[in-house]
C-alpha cells in the first residue's frame, strides 16, 4: 500500500489543498479547503483510490460500497472497478440528499437489499454528520454498515460522530501537512 498511498497523498497535496477562507459544508469557517474533486476525476488519482478502497475494506464480507452524494459517487465507481480487477463482485450505491418526487422516489440508488452488508465512503470529513446521514439512510433501507471509510478527515469531530461504527479515514490532515 506504501506506494499507491504515498501518490495519491502527493496529488492531494498538489491538487486538493487550497488555503485562504471558506466555509464548510459543516457551516464552520475554515483557513484550508479540501476540494476532492480536483483530485476524483483524475485518471490516475482514480486509480490509486480505488485500490485504497479495495486495502481498506477487502478485509469484510460486504456486498456494496456508497455513500452520500455528490462525493461517495466516484469513490464507489472506483472501488467496485478494483474489487472487480481482484476478482471479486461488489456493488455500488450513492444515497441521495433528499428522495426524488419522481420514479422510484428511492433515497438510495443502486442495488442495496436488506440484510446486505456495506462500507459508507465519504471524501472529507469536519463532523461526520454528512457519512452519518449516509449510514442512517443505508440502514434505513435494511443493510448493515460494516466499516465507513473517508478519504481525509480534518480532525474535527468525525471520529466521534462516527464512534459507533468502525471509522478509518485513508489520510487525515496531518498527512497533508496541515496542523489543527
Amino acid at each position: 500500500m506504501g506506494d499507491v498511498r504515498a501518490r495519491l497523498l502527493e496529488l492531494f497535496k498538489s491538487r486538493a489543498v487550497a488555503f485562504g477562507d471558506f466555509t464548510l459544508a459543516s457551516g464552520q469557517k475554515s483557513s484550508y479547503y479540501i476540494n476532492s474533486k480536483k483530485v476524483l476525476f483524475h485518471s490516475e488519482a482514480a486509480w490509486l483510490l480505488g485500490e485504497m478502497l479495495w486495502q481498506a475494506t477487502n478485509d469484510l464480507s460486504i456486498k456494496a460500497v456508497g455513500g452520500l452524494e455528490v462525493g461517495a459517487i466516484p469513490m464507489a465507481t472506483a472501488a467496485v472497478m478494483r474489487y472487480h480487477d481482484h476478482g471479486r463482485a461488489l456493488e455500488g450505491f450513492f444515497v441521495r440528499k433528499q428522495a426524488k418526487e419522481h420514479g422510484s422516489q428511492a433515497r438510495v440508488e443502486g442495488d442495496l437489499k436488506p440484510g446486505d452488508r456495506v462500507a459508507v465512503l465519504d471524501d472529507v470529513l469536519t463532523s461526520g454528520e454528512s457519512a452519518l446521514k449516509a449510514v442512517k439512510a443505508v440502514e434505513a433501507a435494511g443493510a448493515t454498515v460494516a466499516r465507513v471509510v473517508c478519504i481525509v478527515d480534518r480532525l474535527q469531530g468525525a471520529r466521534e460522530t462516527l464512534a459507533a461504527y468502525d471509522f478509518r479515514p485513508l489520510f487525515t490532515i496531518r498527512d497533508l501537512g496541515i496542523t489543527v
